[in-house]
C-alpha cells in the first residue's frame, strides 16, 4: 500500500500544476468570451464558440492601439477623467484603477523594493514592500524616521496594510520584487534562489 501511496502522490504533484493551469485557463476563456459572446448570441444569432473570447482580445488591441498615438490617448484620457468623475462610480473605479497601476508592469516602479520586518510581533516576521520615504504630516508627527510599506496578504498581494516603519526596524532583502510577489502568492513555496546568486558572484 505505502508503494502504491507513494506512485499516485507522485503522479498527482506531476499532474496537478498542469490540470490546475487548464482549468485555470478554460475557466479564463469562458468569462472572456461570455464578454461578447452573448452580446452577438442575443441581437446577431451569432453562436461561434470562442468567437466572444477573439472579439475581445481584437478590442483591447484596439484600444492599446489607439492609446499608443497623441490624439488617441488624449481621448482615452478623457472618458478616464468622466469615469473618475462620476459620484458613484469615482470611489471604485479610483481604487481598481490605482490597484492595476501598482501591479502592472507599467508601474513596476511604485514598489522600490523587498523588505522585512518584525511583524505581527518581535520574533515573527512578515514580508513587504517599501513604496517610499515617511512624509509630510505622518513623518512629522512621528519622532523615528519612517518609510511606508506595503506589506500584502497571501495569495492575493492586491489587499495588505500601509505601514508606517521604523527605518531601522527594517531589514532591506535582495531579491526583486517580481522574486517577492512570487513568494507571496505562491504562500512560500517560490522560494528565490538567494544562494546560489551569491555563490554565482565568488
Amino acid at each position: 500500500m505505502r508503494i502504491l501511496r507513494r506512485i499516485f502522490l507522485t503522479g498527482l504533484v506531476i499532474l496537478l500544476p498542469a490540470l490546475v493551469t487548464v482549468y485555470i485557463l478554460g475557466l479564463t476563456f469562458n468569462a472572456v468570451d461570455s464578454l461578447l459572446g452573448n452580446f452577438f448570441r442575443i441581437y446577431l444569432g451569432l453562436n461561434i464558440p470562442g468567437f466572444g473570447f477573439l472579439v475581445t482580445i481584437a478590442l483591447i488591441f484596439l484600444v492599446g492601439l489607439v492609446a499608443t498615438n497623441v490624439l488617441g490617448h488624449r481621448v482615452l484620457r478623457l472618458v478616464e477623467n468622466s469615469f473618475a468623475n462620476l459620484p458613484l462610480v469615482k470611489p471604485i473605479y479610483n481604487a481598481i484603477r490605482q490597484i492595476i497601476d501598482a501591479f502592472s508592469g507599467q508601474r513596476r516602479n511604485v514598489f522600490e523594493s523587498v523588505a522585512m520586518i518584525e511583524y505581527p510581533r518581535k520574533g515573527i516576521y512578515a514580508i513587504g514592500f517599501i513604496t517610499g520615504n515617511g512624509t509630510g504630516e505622518v513623518q512629522h508627527r512621528t519622532a523615528k524616521d519612517v518609510v511606508t510599506l506595503f506589506l500584502p496578504t497571501t495569495p492575493n498581494p492586491t489587499s495588505g496594510f500601509l505601514l508606517l516603519v521604523p527605518r531601522d526596524e527594517i531589514t532591506p532583502l535582495d531579491m526583486s520584487v517580481e522574486e517577492g510577489l512570487k513568494l507571496i502568492i505562491s504562500g512560500g513555496v517560490v522560494v528565490p534562489e538567494w544562494q546560489s546568486k551569491k555563490l554565482s558572484l565568488l
